[in-house]
């Protein structure tokens, strides 16, 4: 029996019916402790006040203070990790997106009906990320970009197969750390960039957007088909496997609907796998902050294919547990830190650029 103490949870949210079905998906795991709910965050910062909850559950929809505001005065004045509770909406995964850049640790969407047989279905979701939350802690310091920059996209995107492919498996931390990477990448960058996110369906398409806002680089959400090209990114639809397959004209994405592996679609495996046996040495594959060991056996793969192999180092993740698992298997051949990651990428597909070019002396 396990004498470690319980993780306190203190739960936020103005609807009644949320107040008592997310403490009871909570409840039921033995090493989880709700200490209290709150119907705002008025309320709910009294609560941490006087209840010292290790982890807090956020809705971001409250009335008088919202829980955007509610979650700056959390990371700012009592460093707790948060996990967003958030609407399955437009409006509801803007509000996600700008909840994590403020230093939210996760997010699990409600259902489209806060049903008690429909909450079953974020239940597994909501009591991994609570505990995930408390082990990492105080909220790390985040790599910050400047507010409202408009990058300097090429006039014209010429047609261009890629020099290299660039496989990211991600997960917890992922949209900061991804919208840090993209973004430092120019616009005639020579690499394409396939992404298998852990996010839910609904979600990958406005992901996309934002971060097309802000990289020089194109970014889209992946349709079957679409070609790998230099300077375009490809999100993984939430709740599709991704793969890649060589063609005469050159290697395009296939996504799937086949069974999920080790408990995700997508899988990082699945693609990583695609990617060592249509691409080999041509391609690059990096894991990314996040929570389990998706990725780890497929970055062995791309590794014994000859392709290069990156793991995130320990103190830029927010979670470390993909690219640690990688490690210590001996799959990645580099560790580094994120703020060195877009440099490492340039480098590679700019030594190949000079080898053609010597070639083609």
């Amino acid at each position: 029996m396990s004498t470690s103490p319980k993780v306190r949870v203190l739960v936020i949210d103005d609807s009644a019916l949320m107040r008592k079905l997310i403490p009871g998906i909570l409840a039921r795991d033995p090493e989880i402790e709700v200490v209290g709910t709150a119907m705002d965050g008025n309320f709910g910062l009294k609560k941490i006040e006087e209840l010292k909850p290790d982890v807090v559950t956020l809705d971001l929809e409250m009335p008088r203070m919202d829980g955007l505001e509610t979650l700056r005065q959390i990371t700012r004045n009592y460093r707790l990790p948060v996990v967003v509770v958030s609407a399955h909406s437009v409006n509801g995964a803007t509000a996600t997106f700008k909840a994590l850049s403020l230093g939210a640790f996760d997010f699990v969407p409600k259902p489209f009906d806060a049903a008690v047989a429909h909450m079953e279905g974020i239940a597994d979701q909501l009591v991994g990320k609570v505990k995930a939350a408390a082990k990492a802690g105080a909220p790390k310091p985040r790599t910050s970009l400047a507010e409202n920059v408009r990058p300097q996209k090429p006039v014209r995107r010429p047609y261009r197969r890629a020099d290299k492919v660039i496989a990211i498996g991600i997960s917890t931390g992922g949209p900061n750390a991804l919208q840090y990477l993209l973004s430092q990448l120019p616009g005639d960058f020579g690499g394409a960039i396939i992404v298998v996110q852990h996010m839910p369906e609904g979600f990958t398409d406005l992901f996309a957007q934002r971060l097309n806002e802000c990289c020089a680089i194109e970014v889209k959400e992946a349709r079957s088909g679409d070609m790998l090209l230099a300077g375009r990114a490809l999100i993984c639809p939430g709740n599709r496997h991704m793969r890649v397959r060589r063609m005469p004209l050159g290697e395009v994405v296939v996504l799937g609907d086949d069974e999920k592996i080790n408990g995700h679609r997508p899988s990082v495996d699945v693609m990583y796998q695609s990617v060592a046996q249509e691409l080999g040495g041509k391609s690059i594959a990096l894991l990314m902050t996040g929570m389990g060991e998706d990725g780890a056996e497929g970055l062995g793969e791309v590794k014994a294919a000859g392709g290069l192999t990156v793991a995130q180092d320990e103190h830029s993740c927010v979670v470390f547990g993909m690219p640690k698992a990688a490690i210590e298997r001996g799959h990645a051949m580099r560790v580094v830190p994120l703020d060195a990651l877009p440099n490492l990428l340039i480098r590679h597909c700019a030594e190949v650029q000079a080898e053609k070019a010597a070639v083609g002396d």
